[in-house]
Order: structure tokens, then sequence, then C-alpha cells
């Protein structure tokens, strides 16, 4: 009987020897996965050769992560984000049918129970930063307008702060609201322009994203979830195609159709309809949701029981 026969570990047959022990592991997924893993991180550590002292500080790195982590503060999933891991698992767990409005990350920052308001309220509370209108339509994959749909948006204001991170000094509920559409799925909100912002960078992450010579910043964007009966729920963002890190996004948020137009207005009679006191930002897309699977399968089977 040879070495690998008898199960003795061996630099070339580690991940079988490894893999092999969990033969009778009680949920196959699980199996699966640390098949995968284990194949994946023996590859590496066979490829890069590290050294006692390397393997170490990587243990100390995610050792120092986890310790990072609290009731508000999840350093691992920030790790996730910036290492592109976030937004992959978004696109595999989001792709959608041509047509269909693109999602993102959700970010840390998305409060439940937002007020419900009625359609054009500003959802700015404190009357500060740029004034800014945003606007567009919720339309299904054939343009046909969504009722009802429910927007929840939220946003970071003009220092590029949320409201939960400045307890005190914003109110609550600061540029954040749900809105509701009509008939005609059109929405429209008032806020202010938003800021980029970085990331929590005071922790390991953060030190490493300096190790590597890159910056924390995420570009200026709007928040949004948008649910309506029988269609995807779409969690994404729209971002200024003009600000500075729009091309480098900390978290890989960014997605070429996300990109909004953000116009300045210089319209005294419209402002003054809006209740604005000068120039102003304006902001109009459109999004369009995906049919849930089943609802899909229960219109076509209804059109072809008509024909």
């Amino acid at each position: 009987m040879s070495v690998e026969e008898k199960g003795y570990f061996t630099e070339e047959n580690s991940v079988e020897v490894v893999t092999s022990r969990n033969a009778n592991a009680r949920d196959a997924r699980l199996k699966q996965v640390m098949e995968v893993v284990t194949r994946k991180l023996h590859e590496t550590v066979k490829e890069l050769e590290p050294t006692q002292d390397e393997w170490m500080e990587a243990i100390f790195f995610l050792t120092r992560t986890g310790h990072t982590c609290t009731d508000w503060r999840q350093e691992f999933i920030l790790l996730s984000d910036v290492l592109g891991v976030s937004m992959l698992v978004d696109a595999i767990n989001n792709r959608k049918p041509s047509g269909a409005s693109e999602s993102t990350v959700l970010g840390p920052f998305h409060v439940a129970d937002a007020p419900e308001l009625p359609m054009g309220a500003n959802i700015c509370l404190d009357q500060k930063g740029e004034d800014m209108v945003i606007s567009g339509r919720i339309l299904d994959t054939d343009g046909r307008p969504i009722e009802n749909a429910v927007l929840d948006v939220w946003q970071a204001n003009d220092e590029g702060f949320y409201d939960v991170q400045q307890k005190g000094i914003q109110p609550d509920f600061n540029l954040r609201g749900i809105f509701r559409t009509g008939k005609d799925g059109h929405y429209w909100f008032r806020a202010v322009k938003p800021k980029y912002y970085p990331i929590p960078e005071d922790g390991p992450v953060g030190q490493l994203l300096g190790a590597l010579g890159r910056h924390p910043y995420r570009p200026a964007h709007l928040h949004y979830i948008i649910k309506a009966d029988g269609f995807e729920t779409l969690t994404t963002h729209i971002f200024d195609p003009d600000d500075p890190y729009i091309h480098s996004d900390a978290v890989f948020g960014v997605k070429e159709s996300l990109l909004a137009e953000f116009r300045l207005k210089d319209d005294a009679v419209r402002a003054k309809e809006l209740g604005f006191h000068g120039p102003f930002w304006q902001v109009e897309h459109d999004f369009v949701l995906a049919r849930e699977k089943n609802a899909n399968t229960e219109s076509r089977a209804g059109a072809s029981g008509t024909l």
C-alpha cells in the first residue's frame, strides 16, 4: 500500500488527504464548499510558498479583523467588499433578464422602518447641502409602468455622512424615505446632492488598503430598494458620473448602467415651485424591474390559455 493510499499527508497529496476526511459530512453542500475552499487554499499556499512568519501575519490579520467587529460594525463584510467578493456574490445572485436594471451592494447604512412620505417630499430634514430633485419611472421589461411600487431611498449628506453616523448632529431618518408609485409608475422626491465618502479605514481592512496603495473612497450615490408585487426586489444605487472616484470605487459597486446625469439647473421659477432658493441639481433615472420567475411562468401560461 502506497503512502497516498494510507492517507499520510504530503505536499503533493495535501488536498486529497484533507478532503477525504470529510467523506461522512452530514451536509452535502457543506462538503462541497469545504472541498472547493480547501483545494483553492492549498493551491494558493503552494503557489506563494509563504514563510512561517508570513503565514502567522495572515492569521493575525484575520484575528485583528474579527476583534474589530462589533454590534454595529462588520469588518469581515468590509474585507469582502474591498476584495470584490461582495459584488461578485451579488452579481451571481441577481442575474437579470435583458433590459432589467442592475443591482449593486446594499451597503451598511440601511435603516428599517423609514417613514413613508407623500410623493415629492423633501427627505433632507436639516436643510443642509445643495438642493436636488430626483425623478423617474418604475417600469417592467416591456416598458409598462408599475403601479404601487415601493421605493426605499437613502443617501449620505453633503459631507459624506449618513444620519446613523452622526447621532445628535443629523436628525433621525435624515435623507431617508419611502415612496409609493401611482398608476403612471412615476416617482419623484427632493434631497441634496450627495458626496463621496471613505469606508471605515481605522481598522485592519483600511490598513490593508493603505499597504496596497488603494484609497478608501466610494463615489457619490443614492441608494434604492424597489419592491413590487410579482417582481424581483431590486437593491441598487445611482451614481454621479462626474465624481472623482467614479472609476475606482473602493467596493467595486459602480456599473455603467447605474450612472445618472446630474444636471445643475438655474431656473428661478422651477426652483420656487420646488421650494428651493437658488440653482439646484436635477436627476432623472428610470428603473426596470424583472418579473419573478414564477410570475413569468404564470404570465406565459395565462397568455397561452387565451390563444
